[in-house]
């Protein structure tokens, strides 16, 4: 080894121990994501900085998708990143359906397992979190459906996927849909997620930088929960 490299890496020993710790951190323990789309508006917004939990459903291998120990099966509801199988591009989106579940949409309205979701006015505050650079009609509504609740945007005037399934959730699979019902890469476009390409679950926002007004820190949204 040139004697210079040996001296370089024996002088930032210690650094290159915090690099490789923070490596295996975020791919074992706690990963950390930036917002760059508008998909899961109004629950996360561009700006957005949050913390995805990989010790939440189960432990893996470090730098590989090998499941060790399952800890806790993920649910309805949840917010999760996992893996793209279409481009192994890092996502996060909502499940709205697990394993064996019957989903299908028909005209933007969720249906699990025959049941049809309701739809009511989304709280004010939530209301007020629409999406920035469009300019057509944005609704925003609580979604509930099966014990659960959550806030989407519905854009009628934009073209997009309302019309998916039934269809039969396999094992160890899960269907992803982004709270930005007419804005979002999911399963409707990229099947079904696998188990093991899940990657963390997200229920908060560690803090927020508002891209549209010169990177202003959002306060209200540091450490909110998003359950």
């Amino acid at each position: 080894m040139n004697p210079k490299l040996r001296k370089l890496i024996a002088d930032s020993r210690g650094f290159l121990f915090f690099l490789l710790l923070m490596l295996v951190v975020r791919s074992s323990v706690a990963d950390w994501y930036g917002v760059p789309t508008a998909s899961m508006y109004p629950t996360l917004l561009i700006g957005d900085r949050i913390v995805a939990d990989r010790l939440a459903y189960d432990v893996k291998l470090p730098f590989t998708d090998v499941i060790v120990k399952r800890i806790a099966d993920p649910k309805r509801g949840d917010i999760v990143t996992f893996t793209s199988p279409e481009d192994g591009i890092r996502l996060v989106k909502r499940i709205v359906g697990v394993p064996g579940d019957v989903v299908e949409l028909k005209g933007e309205a969720l249906i699990i397992n025959g049941v049809r979701a309701e739809y009511g006015p989304a709280e004010a505050e939530v209301a007020m979190h629409l999406m920035p650079d469009y300019d057509g009609r944005q609704l925003v509504l609580q979604e509930q459906i099966l014990g659960g609740q959550w806030p989407i945007i519905l854009t009628p005037e934009r073209q997009g996927i309302r019309t998916y399934g039934p269809v039969v959730v396999p094992d160890d699979s899960y269907v992803m849909l982004g709270d930005n019902r007419d804005n979002s890469k999911d399963s409707r476009y990229i099947g079904f997620i696998k188990r093991e390409l899940l990657t963390g679950q997200v229920t908060r926002v560690a803090f927020s930088l508002d891209t549209e007004k010169f990177y202003k820190p959002r306060v209200e949204r540091f450490g909110a929960s998003l359950d």
